[in-house]
């Protein structure tokens, strides 16, 4: 007898699309001589004293498991580290928890409060997992679209009408990927103000908080008094220490909120990765030069891009977060897709459709400079010879 797998999968499951971010990248990593900016990885190696820590672990053999909530050591560094740059407090003991990546914590807040049919708005163009994990926990995802001519900034006055009694949680996905939007304190306050009198809890996602560009530095909406309660802020390692491979991240929140998170943890996963552990330990110690000698060289490639595409003819709006431009390729005529798939196959550089970041995408491409300044230039040359020559 043969099974009919179809008909004893998860339907829910089953009709969630693939990630649109992976297939260029991986069409591309088998041509010859092409060039990816489609994967948002940093091109720097760990710093060595964060990954001397993780071998120093290995040679002691502290090969163990560690609590299910994470080394006692990590959480604490993980809060002075927390205090230290971004004037949040946070108590090791009962509103930490540290995951494999922080895309686990963002799946643990979602599974942990939303039930069948309440409702999670999440901001568009965004990263591709809130929607997703919200279905799969059998809630309602409710998309607003941010506009460039807000510079892709979610609105008070977007939010407002988008919040209904149903509605259990804003995903807060800033500094933005793939848009490299920001929201500032005023731009949080009037957030703040609209939520103030609801239940609605907030999923701060925060894993471009250190990689903010111009005179003002990352402001958290935990740092507002009345959002600290409802705010379960979520970040990690990957971007800012270069620690793509160790799958380290966190959630920090309400004792009430870490406790049920845990508990999940705990059944799904156990902890996180012990080597990791160590050496994010260090990174919380000693990695804040670490940040700012990247951020630099961020700073730098993202002027060279957003000017290559300008000049190109392609509107390109100026990110000031995370390590993304999102240049619009309206002005070609072809769609996302279109333009990705031809300028990968006529030009091979990989670049990813907008509309692999939600609907209102479309007419817009993701390009990652966390890439070398010499791809980054042959990238533009090969993208401004496709554009002028289509």
């Amino acid at each position: 007898m043969s099974l009919d797998f179809k008909k004893l999968m998860n339907n829910t499951a089953c009709s969630i699309p693939p990630s649109g971010i992976r297939k260029f990248f991986d069409i591309a990593a088998e041509m010859e001589d092409a060039i990816s900016l489609g994967v948002g990885e940093p091109d720097f190696v760990t710093p060595w004293h964060i990954r001397d820590e993780g071998i120093y672990s290995l040679e002691k053999g502290m090969t163990y498991y560690t609590s299910n909530s994470g080394l006692k050591e990590l959480r604490e560094e993980i809060c002075n580290y927390l205090n230290r740059r971004f004037s949040l407090k946070y108590e090791a003991k009962s509103q930490v928890l540290v995951t494999v990546g922080g895309s686990e914590a963002i799946d643990l807040c979602i599974r942990s409060l939303v039930q069948p049919g309440d409702e999670v708005i999440i901001p568009e163009p965004s990263f591709v997992c809130y929607k997703p994990i919200a279905q799969l926990a059998g809630g309602v995802p409710v998309t607003i679209e941010t506009k460039a001519e807000n510079n892709f900034r979610l609105t008070a006055d977007e939010l407002k009408a988008a919040i209904t009694p149903k509605t259990k949680l804003l995903v807060l996905p800033f500094p933005n990927n793939p848009t490299g939007g920001v929201m500032d304190k005023q731009d949080l306050e009037e957030i703040a103000e609209v939520l103030k009198d609801t239940d609605v809890l907030v999923l701060s996602d925060e894993i471009y908080a250190e990689l903010t560009y111009g005179d003002k530095r990352h402001f958290s909406i935990a740092q507002i008094p009345d959002m600290y309660e409802r705010t379960i802020l979520v970040s990690g390692f990957s971007k800012a220490f270069a620690m793509t491979g160790w799958r380290l991240g966190y959630a920090c929140a309400h004792p009430e909120l870490i406790k049920i998170m845990t508990k999940v943890h705990q059944f799904a996963i156990m902890s996180a990765p012990t080597t990791a552990q160590f050496a994010a330990i260090e990174a919380m110690r000693n990695g804040d030069d670490d940040i700012e000698m990247m951020r630099s060289e961020y700073d730098m490639r993202r002027h060279v891009m957003v000017k290559g595409f300008n000049d190109m003819g392609l509107d390109c709006f100026e990110p000031l977060g995370a390590f993304y431009t999102f240049p619009s390729i309206k002005s070609t005529g072809l769609s996302s897709d279109e333009f990705c798939e031809r300028c990968l196959r006529e030009k091979k550089v990989a670049v990813i459709p907008g509309t692999a970041f939600g609907e209102c995408g479309e007419g817009f491409i993701r390009c990652s400079y966390a890439y070398s300044i010499d791809s980054i230039n042959e990238a533009l040359n090969r993208i401004e010879a496709f554009v002028k020559h289509r």
